[in-house]
């Protein structure tokens, strides 16, 4: 490994949430009376579900709860991208540490736990721990002084990774998941 300390996006970068999520989006549309194409509401949850919902349904105040609740209930049977499992592995079988900030709350450790993964990780952030959500590198910045963290990759899928990494002074990686994780982070 290249590094000695990976930070991790989880959703679309470990996990492959996008599809269950996708499909849970439409779903609620359609108990609201809705309809949007599957691959249009994929493209803008990429971008964030408050993108999304300003989208598809700007003022329906229940449907962000409607949703996150079945989005919930898609995400009880999680599945990581290939070879996510294996580099977290090899990164602490090399001597090196995972860390993870993620948007979500507790959920992720969970998500973690069903996956396996959550004993490759030296800590998990989310969005209870407090931190402005990124691009703000505060949560990275977090990591970077309490574990003395000198030169880190950020590994996640989406711009605002990539800036809240580089805001914080590490090394970024933009993943699509068409690749195995274990092919591309070195």
């Amino acid at each position: 490994m290249n590094y000695h300390d990976y930070i991790w996006d989880l959703g679309g970068t470990l996990l492959d949430n996008y599809e269950m999520s996708t499909q849970a989006f439409v779903k609620t549309l359609a108990d609201f009376g809705q309809q949007a194409s599957h691959d249009e509401v994929y493209e803008k949850l990429k971008e964030s579900t408050d993108a999304a919902i300003a989208q598809f349904i700007p003022n329906q105040p229940q449907f962000l709860k409607d949703y996150k609740t079945l989005e919930a209930d898609y995400l009880k049977t999680p599945v990581l991208f290939a070879g996510a499992s294996d580099v977290l592995q090899a990164i602490v079988a090399s001597g090196g540490r995972n860390f993870l900030v993620s948007h979500r709350n507790k959920q992720v450790l969970d998500i973690l736990e069903k996956t396996k993964v959550l004993p490759y990780f030296t800590e998990v952030v989310t969005s209870e721990s407090g931190f402005a959500r990124k691009p703000n590198p505060e949560s990275m910045l977090y990591l970077k002084e309490k574990y003395n963290i000198e030169q880190a990759l950020v590994i996640g899928d989406r711009e605002i990774d990539k800036e809240a990494g580089q805001a914080a002074g590490f090394d970024t990686l933009l993943v699509d998941g068409k690749k195995s994780l274990l092919e591309i982070v070195k």
